[in-house]
């Protein structure tokens, strides 16, 4: 006898009678479900391969065309006033009231939203050009006499070839064979504006607060700071652990000024012999703590070297060591956006071939495959030969389409989306210095570029770059492809210098609309050919200037600046 659920007596009969029913109604819902399962595969499978098709035409094959080119209206644009004339969206002083003060935070990007930015020209101030007679201003007698301490410092070390310096030495050192990037901020005073860039030095806006620096890890050959006055020992140390991070084994840190030679000079900066040697003591503590040893020192510099030995950094995993190892999860090479950490990033045992005394020597290192070409998805020995001799052949191709490259009328050049730096290294012998920028969400190939020797930032082209305007000329390879083409125009037109060339390599289909917004932009579209594979186009456009009578009338009077055209 057993019960119903309102309490009520029921038989085992009355139970069982119940069990086909509900067996039908289960197999009935199954076939249901079954049915409607196919219908909806066959529905999707017929929307995939409808989209698949649409895709197909959208996006031409390389082989045969079937879509006409895009097609954009001619439009005008229109200049801002005057006072953008050294206009960094994302390093804006207006817009440094905004952020806070700790850690210099106001300096570092800070992109104005997409419904801020303005679809308009910055203007050209008068008798302004990243062009000049080739020769750079002469330095005073002092900072070339702390350049001849410099190299007697280093006399016994390895070849340098790249440098981070936050200081004014990169033209000296280039002259000498050492490929440099000088890093400052954002200046607030007309009169900093442009200095590395109008003399033909590499250099990017930039500081050191709370995010890590725009470059790779075990990159730098050396790195250098003179009286920029960075509290290293503050904040747990965090920005010489980025320091330790850009480097590579074996690189060497080099620091001129406070608190180096305090014995000597602590009259001078305003403050006691005790706190100097506080300061240097507490640097010579946390140097050591993150396995670096004073390499040599004299007068006012002094130099440490990061050690090759991957056994010093077992002391970092004892418990309550500081600073400690990072972990697993922090990438090493992860630097657009992101915040520094208070750790040391250990070089990856793996690689046997980065530090300073492994690379090749220069110039056999530029054409040599490096060895973090492994840890890229494809990447080969034979992937980066393909490349690099791609680029020597597209670059003799470049130099016939405009024979002003490879002379001293092209000097800062950026290569917008490089790969692996083959346009740079394909040019290397030439009168010029290439900025190498790398997608930062795209392949990891920046610390490929930095092992042959050349230099290079990641960058995210949906942003605006971290210069001044009139800086570089510009090319790019497919670019267009992933970011629409009007706003990255509108950028490349601030960043252009006067009279500026532009080569760039696209599809058909996105050639014609280029083509468009750049006569919009008053640009010059001097050439327009086919190298390559049939469906690949070279653009060649020119920035045109355009000053009224009064003011080419007022640059020839005051007889200051000189373009070369």
């Amino acid at each position: 006898m057993t019960k119903h659920k309102d309490g009520k007596p029921g038989s085992l009969q009355d139970k069982r009678s119940s069990v086909l029913p509900m067996t039908t109604l289960l197999v009935a819902l199954c076939g249901l479900s079954f049915y409607l399962g196919g219908i909806y595969c066959a529905e999707k499978n017929k929307f995939e391969v409808k989209n698949f098709k649409d895709i197909a035409k959208a996006v031409p094959s390389p082989k045969e065309s079937t879509v006409a080119p895009l097609q954009m209206k001619f439009v005008t644009f229109p200049e801002c006033s005057l006072d953008y004339q050294d206009h960094t969206p994302c390093t804006d002083p207006k817009r440094w009231r905004k952020y806070g003060m700790h850690r210099l935070t106001f300096m570092e990007r800070h992109c104005p939203a997409v419904f801020e930015r303005k679809e308009r020209l910055v203007p050209l101030p008068k008798g302004t050009s990243c062009r000049s007679n080739g020769q750079r201003a002469g330095t005073n007698v002092g900072t070339d006499s702390a350049l001849t301490v410099l190299v007697a410092v280093l006399a016994d070390a390895y070849d340098i070839l790249t440098l981070l310096k936050v200081a004014s030495w990169g033209g000296d050192l280039l002259d000498r064979g050492i490929l440099t990037v000088s890093l400052a901020p954002r200046d607030n005073h007309e009169a900093q504006v442009h200095p590395p860039w109008s003399e033909g030095i590499p250099a990017i806006l930039g500081i050191i607060s709370p995010q890590r620096l725009p470059f790779p890890s075990n990159s730098f050959d050396m790195a250098h700071c003179s009286r920029c006055l960075i509290p290293w020992t503050e904040f747990g140390g965090l920005y010489l652990l980025e320091i330790n991070r850009i480097l590579r084994p074996g690189g060497f840190w080099v620091l001129s000024g406070p608190p180096v030679n305090y014995q000597n000079r602590w009259r001078g900066w305003n403050t006691t012999v005790e706190e100097q040697k506080s300061d240097y003591d507490g640097l010579q503590k946390l140097l050591t703590s993150m396995c670096f040893k004073l390499y040599n020192k004299k007068d006012d510099i002094a130099v440490w070297q990061k050690t090759s030995n991957s056994s010093c950094y077992n002391c970092l995993a004892i418990p309550d060591a500081y600073p400690p190892k990072c972990d697993d999860s922090l990438e090493p090479d992860s630097a657009w956006y992101t915040p520094l950490r208070p750790c040391v990033v250990v070089p990856d045992p793996k690689l046997k071939k980065i530090g300073l005394k492994s690379v090749p020597k220069w110039p056999e290192r530029l054409h040599i495959a490096p060895e973090r070409m492994s840890q890229i998805h494809r990447g080969s020995a034979s992937a980066f030969k393909h490349d690099d001799s791609k680029w020597k052949v597209r670059a003799k191709h470049y130099k016939k389409v405009l024979p002003a490259l490879g002379t001293d009328k092209i000097r800062n050049v950026m290569d917008m989306n490089t790969v692996y730096g083959g346009f740079a290294a394909a040019l290397i012998d030439d009168p010029l210095w290439v900025m190498n920028v790398v997608s930062s969400y795209g392949a990891n190939t920046l610390a490929v570029v930095y092992d042959r020797g050349l230099i290079g930032t990641y960058h995210d082209w949906c942003e605006a770059f971290s210069t001044y305007p009139r800086t570089y000329d510009l090319h790019l390879d497919g670019l267009f492809t992933a970011e629409g083409p009007q706003f990255v125009l509108l950028e490349m037109d601030r960043i252009l210098c006067l009279n500026g060339y532009i080569m760039m390599r696209e599809s058909s289909y996105f050639i014609d609309a280029i083509a468009t917004i750049a006569k919009g932009m008053r640009w010059g579209v001097t050439k327009k050919t086919q190298h390559g594979v049939k469906k690949e186009k070279l653009l060649v456009c020119q920035k045109k200037l355009l000053v009224s009578i009064e003011q080419e009338f007022a640059v020839k009077s005051e007889g200051r600046h000189t373009l070369h055209v």
